[in-house]
């Protein structure tokens, strides 16, 4: 990536907006009603919203979360498979959730979409059978996201700012999933889903007197009731700049997010000017972080900001994903770009480029129904002045570099902030030091802790070539290893998605040829075959042929085991001691390929591989368990595969130079 010089348009004549003002009236339960009619076109959407306090969930957090999962599946009226059916036969879609329903519909059908949208979140059917099914999901998900080092971070960074007892700031786990049950869900849905804070917003084809009657109709019988008010303490930012580092061993590159929690409400006069300043730091694709970090250092595929504004408080970020090699210099760049637009006025041209292009931004939405629901949605819960919307450009406009320069002090805390690093601290931690920056180190839950050992010190005399033969002694022998020649496996797992279990086949032989599918009652649902002369995967029908140092890779590991072909490599590093489920391993380095293998046992816990994909790297990690022997050579009978969804396969049968010929590879 090169810096690249690029001439912007010189911003013409700001458009003239009129926004349709809608008519409201409010039930006696205390639902609003906003009703903006549109006759262009015979389309009409609905936006239910409960505008609630939030709340902390404490050791039930998630309870919420399924509590969105659960509404909308089908009705105590109707049952789920004949709800779905109907909502399939209008073509139309509902969104449920804890917080409202959304729903869009060709004016003729709006009526009876009304009425669903009503039933489902008026009358949810909550079952034991859906609840564990989306608890499942939910488990599922966090499972897959253990060594996801931007899932992590997201975790930290809010634990951090927020505090973990604030709503903002916690976060679910397995033990507070399996702490609700369905009553808990029930609970939450009849002391939350009232009408006190509900809004709902009707634009389009609709006459507002009929409307009224339907409304009344479908929501008068919600029965009034008011929310709790739950306190909880305001965060407090830090006292000076600091590093929190998150040691996340398996990571290729660091996530770096610098935060401070900010009180900014639409409302207030500072609202325009932060909006326009974030833009000119990090929100638009020239913006000071995105031209320093990425255009000019190329050290990343994008660096931005956000400072969001609400009726609470919140935060003001800077963040990126960059190669651990760079970590700490980008760490300084990101400071200096903060610094930069704390102390430098802003340029009349930048200004303008940037002023213009958020309004253009603005114009392009104000005619979509959704934009017009949301603004007026916005001017009833977070009360702004009715001509909000009308004056959106001319507020902008005024916006001046001095204010630009005001609000950056005021904002964004340079001297108050959190970097938060979650990263691979054995080789990000000796630069950061460097920086003389205050450093603390944290878990991937937002814990204290100490400073870790991130490089265990490897014992003298041990090798690749050691840690191999190790390997291969641990699991039977050199004798009995070199006397497999093919190897059959047959598993199975179960994913929440799936409607029934996935049956896992693989074969492998010392001719170079692999065989990998994973198959549903009968059918295929993904296939690998590797052979001496090629590769190919077909999912979904779609066949993908593999060529090239990608091809290379794949031929490289098609074998029974793949330490007997590593024994041969002079370029094996042992790259460090990891840690995996509470054991020490060795981790050996094959290019993009690492192997884990215990320091006591010797045998391999795991592997993961490095995948770049569409601008994205991909870790696939594998986690071996349950060894068992088979024919004088142990195999393991559990393996969890992470491939963005977890795989927990336990297999049913092993077999060892049986059952395995050429056909099967082709």
């Amino acid at each position: 990536m090169q810096a690249t010089e690029r001439t912007q348009p010189k911003p013409g004549k700001s458009p003239i907006i009129n926004i349709k003002k809608p008519q409201s009236f409010v039930l006696d339960n205390g639902m609003k009603i906003l009703v903006v009619e549109n006759h262009k076109l015979p389309k009409v959407s609905f936006n239910l919203t409960l505008d609630n306090a939030p709340f902390a969930e404490g050791n039930k957090k998630g309870v919420d979360e399924l509590t969105s999962n659960l509404i909308g599946n089908g009705s105590k009226i109707t049952t789920k498979t004949a709800f779905n059916e109907e909502i399939d036969f209008w073509g139309v879609d509902i969104n449920f959730s804890s917080h409202g329903a959304t729903a869009n519909s060709l004016s003729k059908y709006s009526g009876r979409i009304l009425e669903l949208m009503a039933e489902g979140v008026l009358h949810p059917n909550f079952t034991q059978e859906d609840f564990e099914k989306e608890k499942a999901k939910l488990i599922e998900g966090m499972k897959a996201e253990e060594k996801s080092v931007p899932a992590i971070a997201s975790r930290v960074v809010d634990a951090l700012a927020f505090g973990k007892n604030h709503p903002s700031g916690e976060f679910m786990t397995e033990e507070t999933l399996n702490n609700i049950t369905l009553a808990d869900v029930e609970t939450n849905y009849k002391t939350y889903f009232v009408p006190e804070n509900a809004y709902l917003v009707i634009v389009g084809d609709v006459k507002y007197d009929n409307v009224k009657i339907v409304v009344e109709k479908l929501f008068g019988s919600w029965e009034k009731k008011n929310t709790p008010k739950t306190p909880y303490d305001i965060p407090a930012n830090v006292s000076n700049l600091q590093i929190n580092l998150v040691d996340v061993p398996n990571a290729v590159q660091s996530e770096i997010t610098l935060v401070n929690t900010v009180s900014l409400k639409m409302g207030d006069s500072d609202f325009f000017p932060a909006v326009i300043a974030n833009q000119i730091l990090g929100g638009d694709f020239n913006s000071y972080l995105n031209m320093n970090l990425r255009e000019e250092h190329a050290w990343t595929y994008g660096a931005r900001s956000g400072i969001a504004a609400g009726k609470y408080t919140s935060k003001f970020f800077a963040k990126s994903a960059v190669r651990n090699a760079v970590t700490d210099s980008a760490v300084m760049e990101f400071i200096k770009e903060i610094k930069r637009i704390r102390t430098e006025k802003v340029t009349e041209e930048v200004l303008a480029t940037v002023k213009a292009g958020y309004i253009g931004r603005f114009v392009m939405q104000v005619e979509k129904p959704q934009a017009v629901a949301r603004y007026a949605l916005n001017i009833e819960t977070e009360k702004l002045p009715a001509d909000f919307y009308e004056k959106y450009i001319q507020t902008i406009n005024a916006v001046t570099a001095d204010d630009v320069l005001r609000v950056a002090n005021k904002y964004f805390l340079i001297d108050n902030m959190r970097i938060v690093i979650a990263g691979k601290g054995s080789e990000i931690a000796p630069g950061l030091e460097k920086l003389k920056i205050p450093m603390f180190y944290f878990d991937k839950y937002g814990n204290p802790i100490e400073k870790p050992i991130l490089n265990k010190e490897i014992p003298t005399g041990i090798s690749v070539k050691n840690v191999l033969e190790n390997y291969i002694k641990a699991i039977g022998g050199q004798e009995a290893v070199s006397s497999v020649k093919s190897i059959t496996m047959i598993g199975s797992a179960t994913i929440p998605q799936a409607p029934a279990p996935l049956t896992y086949t693989s074969k492998t032989d010392t001719k170079g040829n692999s065989l990998v599918e994973i198959s549903m009652e009968g059918m295929s649902m993904m296939k690998q075959v590797i052979t001496p002369k090629g590769a190919y995967t077909i999912e979904q029908g779609q066949r993908k042929d593999f060529e090239g140092e990608e091809l290379a890779e794949m031929q490289a590991s098609a074998t029974p085991f793949e330490e007997l072909l590593l024994l041969k490599m002079n370029e094996l590093t042992i790259d460090r001691i990891e840690t995996i489920n509470g054991n020490d391993t060795y981790v050996v380095k094959n290019g993009k390929n690492n192997y884990f293998y215990d320091t006591k046992t010797g045998l391999k816990l795991a592997e993961s591989k490095i995948i770049d994909q569409d601008e994205e790297t991909i870790i696939v990690t594998t986690n071996f368990n349950d060894y068992r022997e088979v024919k004088s050579v142990k195999i393991p009978f559990n393996i969890i595969q992470n491939i963005g969804i977890e795989l927990d396969i336990k297999m049913s049968e092993i077999t060892i130079n049986e059952g395995v010929n050429d056909a099967d590879f082709q």
